[in-house]
């Protein structure tokens, strides 16, 4: 429900439509650094990655894919810092529906934009009775 919001938010903006598939993939450190060398040429981990695939020509139904992957070590790191992880993964979440809309982050006052936007996507989400605590910690 959360992502299904997130990303009629995203569609909004009228940039890049919504996906037509979209596969969330959850990793940790070690398997999203990888991911980032290979796709950013960026070394180490980070906290998610969008991809976004055209339609393949000829499909009986037309439209984009796209991918997401997120990780959950670096959402419970935070939440071991005081910020819930679940609320964390949450903003990732949001943060990759931003970039599968066509948003780019490259500079700090495009990353500034993207970030307001998101909290604020967040804000309205959990006001329509959405739960923003994706994991929690246990003991």
């Amino acid at each position: 429900m959360l992502v299904a919001r997130l990303l009629e938010r995203a569609d909004r903006l009228g940039l890049a439509g919504r996906p037509r598939e979209l596969a969330i993939i959850l990793m940790d450190d070690a398997a999203i650094a990888p991911i980032n060398q290979a796709l950013l040429n960026h070394a180490g981990p980070t906290d998610v990655i969008t991809v976004r695939y055209d339609a393949i020509p000829g499909e009986a139904e037309a439209g984009d894919s796209g991918e997401l992957y997120i990780n959950v070590e670096r959402a419970v790191q935070l939440g071991r810092r005081g910020w819930p992880a679940g609320r964390e993964l949450a903003l990732y979440l949001a943060h990759g529906c931003d970039h599968l809309a066509g948003e780019d982050d490259a500079t700090a006052a495009d990353y500034r934009r993207m970030r307001r936007r998101e909290l604020r996507w967040l804000r309205e989400i959990e006001r329509e009775g959405v739960s923003l605590e994706l994991v929690r910690e246990t003991a």
